[in-house]
């Protein structure tokens, strides 16, 4: 039976999806982001929307996505960027509220959806948001996060991020992926932009929505 809730299609032709590639934040796992502004703001005695704003102007957390910094080095760096000295559990707890949780109907989805197709989780993210939404997983599901796909790739881990398109081709690559048989559902249109222009097939998903019953 069919899980009752919200549908997002696209024209997609059944037979010709083979690897479904999930995007994790706002799509799999529930996200807030004005949360994280808001914990370092009454952190900082700054505002949110000033947080948000220096959030745009400063390299590192780019650098921390792609791995070239290390969880050390990014603390003090947000130590410098808020001008205050906070301890190491302030930070990650901050830096973490963004993550809310996982739906129990999204961890159903992506389990039918490996019944029948390759499945992956391609995730721009940090070590220590991976540490969070790891525990929340298994804590919600009852098994850790990489038991439901046949692999799980982390920007940190491999150096680069998306949209940029060496992230996608490392994927596509590594399994043998034929881009045209390959779906990526993702809520950024940039990197949904980025699959399609290596013919991916693609489903913009708006934040934190329910993709559940997939038409492929």
């Amino acid at each position: 039976m069919p899980l009752n809730t919200q549908i997002y299609t696209s024209d997609l032709v059944s037979e010709t999806i083979k690897n479904i590639i999930f995007d994790l934040g706002g799509v799999l796992f529930n996200i807030e982001p004005e949360r994280t502004a808001e914990a370092f703001a009454a952190l900082s005695n700054s505002s949110p929307v000033d947080i948000m704003e220096l959030h745009k102007s400063q390299n590192f957390f780019t650098d921390y996505e792609k791995g070239l910094i290390g969880d050390h080095e990014f603390r003090d760096h947000i130590r410098e960027f808020l001008n205050k000295e906070l301890s190491d559990k302030q930070i990650d707890d901050a830096w973490g509220a963004l993550l809310l949780d996982i739906p129990m109907n999204k961890i159903a989805m992506i389990k039918e959806a490996g019944q029948n197709h390759r499945t992956f989780l391609l995730s721009n993210t940090n070590n220590i948001h991976r540490i969070k939404f790891e525990a929340d997983f298994i804590e919600t599901a009852g098994n850790r996060i990489q038991e439901y796909f046949e692999k799980v790739y982390y920007s940190f881990e491999m150096g680069m991020r998306k949209p940029d398109a060496e992230i996608f081709l490392e994927v596509l690559n590594k399994n043998d992926l034929n881009p045209e048989e390959s779906l990526l559902i993702d809520d950024s249109l940039p990197n949904i932009l980025s699959a399609e222009h290596l013919g991916m097939r693609t489903i913009h998903v708006p934040i934190n929505k329910t993709v559940i019953e997939i038409q492929i």
